[in-house]
């Protein structure tokens, strides 16, 4: 299955594993809880799913790749007891605590986050002292004498023995009490996500004309070549900075993330390319209907690879547009939310003592919501984006308290009806980009039909924008009339096509009776 797939499979079982009954049990007794063991290639993102479904599930996660760690580390270090046994003095061995499940325990004291995930990457290559504790670890959920608290889940993930030498053949004994994944890479899954989280859009585009470059991993007479949905993401985030630095990103420079040199060089060259596409075509200029002749003319003869850089370059633009609207449209519902929680803390004051001052109400609630970022934030328990947002939440009421100290408001009534102008404000801001961005994509659809029509850089455009996570959602929200002819026209076409498919087939199938 792909890692999608995959992904939602864990999370649905982890929901599963966690449902309590009416007595406050698990519905899944702790014992009958298989571990999970995802086996897939490397670099297709089976620890970033696990991020994800943590923070999604709202519980926590420890991760540890075991190849890392020794005997010791994962189930403790020796020390002799003594014990007695039928009036008898024995000295035994006992071991101190894995640091592993120490590190759960120590989570859960700083979280109050009393179920997770404890996640173990690279399961398969542990070191041959290491192999058994493993086995034990995944048939009786222990490291050495101490057991994962109830309400962790284990993960582990591994690799298939053809990418990697180390892997160790788990037997029918332990394979029996695990649920056991086969995760495969795929494109269009991956892409998916990298819409979704802004993966530079000369990998997007390049990889959408090479598709068969996106993943690969095999040893030859040189040595390892691969390339992989990691080194692709890596490489995405170093382009960007590079960009705002003005370094050049070469073949030396791409052949560090991706380490297949036929790969690597042609991605070179179509950067190259699309570089020089981005600078010939002012795609800002389009956005705002400016549609020049010297672009329609020369687009018309250009090769098809030209082409579709430029549709991938408005897509590209369109799609920071999009994300922008998105942004926006989150902050202002959270701060909305946030203000409501405040409006009741201001009202329910105003009851009790009419000269209490807003501010006064205001901020502790603020440091609070701070306060509580900042556990998050330290666990690991937020994305970027979601604690940009609340900062930017806070900073916002900060700043709207500093506006009713200004204008010496001083009472909570009147603190609440002037914060409600303030954010009268920034709804008005927000409807604002709305309109610009729905007429920037108005004009990309005026421009596409101007230069192709309804050719085949048309159909990709709309597949593109039918696919984009941050344009169906603006689109469903705020509509677009040429983007639902179009879609509409292409969904009639590709029906059909498949029907006159359908028809081919059974007509070869006569054929053949007869």
């Amino acid at each position: 299955m792909n890692i999608k797939k995959a992904k939602e499979e864990i999370k649905d079982s982890i929901e599963a594993y966690l449902l309590k009954d009416s007595f406050g049990d698990y519905v899944i007794p702790v014992e009958s809880q298989r571990p999970l063991l995802m086996i897939g290639p490397p670099g297709i993102g089976k620890t970033a799913i696990m991020r994800q479904i943590a923070s999604e599930c709202r519980i926590g996660l420890v991760a540890y790749t075991i190849t890392h760690h020794t005997r010791q580390s994962a189930i403790g270090l020796p020390y002799i007891e003594e014990r007695e046994f039928g009036g008898e003095k024995f000295s035994i061995t006992e071991y101190t605590m894995s640091e592993i499940i120490a590190s759960v325990y120590k989570q859960i004291e700083e979280t109050g986050l009393t179920e997770g995930i404890l996640f173990i990457d690279e399961i398969n290559c542990a070191s041959e002292t290491l192999a058994p504790a493993m086995l034990q670890f995944l048939q009786y959920k222990t490291f050495g004498s101490h057991r994962v608290p109830a309400g962790w889940i284990i993960v582990a993930a591994g690799n298939p023995p053809e990418y990697n030498k180390s892997v160790r053949e788990f037997d029918i004994v332990t394979l029996d009490r695990v649920k056991k994944i086969e995760v495969a890479e795929d494109y269009f899954i991956w892409k998916e996500y990298a819409l979704k989280n802004g993966v530079h859009n000369a990998i997007l585009s390049y990889l959408d004309i090479k598709k068969e470059n996106f993943y690969c991993v095999r040893n030859t007479a040189d040595g390892k070549v691969f390339a992989t949905a990691r080194g692709w993401e890596d490489l995405s985030n170093l382009m960007f900075v590079y960009e705002k630095l003005n370094k050049t990103v070469d073949f030396d420079v791409i052949y560090q993330y991706i380490q297949n040199k036929k790969t690597a060089r042609d991605f070179a060259s179509y950067f190259e390319l699309y570089k020089k596409y981005k600078n010939d075509y002012s795609i800002p200029q389009i956005l705002d209907g400016k549609i020049e002749s010297l672009y329609v003319d020369r687009l018309r003869l250009a090769p098809f690879d030209e082409r579709v850089s430029v549709v991938s370059l408005i897509l590209s633009g369109l799609n920071d547009d999009f994300k922008k609207a998105d942004s926006t449209d989150t902050f202002v519902s959270v701060l909305q939310e946030a203000l409501k929680e405040l409006k009741a803390q201001l009202l329910s004051s105003y009851a009790l003592d009419r000269d209490r001052r807003p501010e006064d109400i205001i901020r502790p609630a603020v440091n609070m919501r701070r306060s509580r970022l900042a556990g998050l934030k330290k666990n690991g328990l937020l994305k970027k984006q979601e604690e940009r947002l609340e900062s930017s939440v806070c900073d916002k009421i900060d700043g709207f308290v500093t506006e009713l100290l200004k204008n010496n408001v001083n009472t909570c009534e009147a603190g609440f009806e002037f914060i409600k102008k303030l954010f009268a404000v920034e709804v008005e801001n927000r409807q604002k980009i709305m309109d610009k961005v729905s007429e920037h994509l108005d004009n990309a659809f005026d421009f596409m039909e101007h230069v192709f029509g309804q050719s085949q850089e048309m159909i990709i455009f709309v597949t593109e924008l039918n696919s984009g996570y941050y344009s169906i959602k603006f689109i469903d929200e705020n509509g677009c009339v040429k983007f639902y002819q179009y879609n509409k026209q292409l969904l009639y076409k590709q029906r059909q096509k498949n029907i006159l498919s359908d028809i081919d087939e059974i007509g070869n199938m006569l054929e053949k009776m007869q």
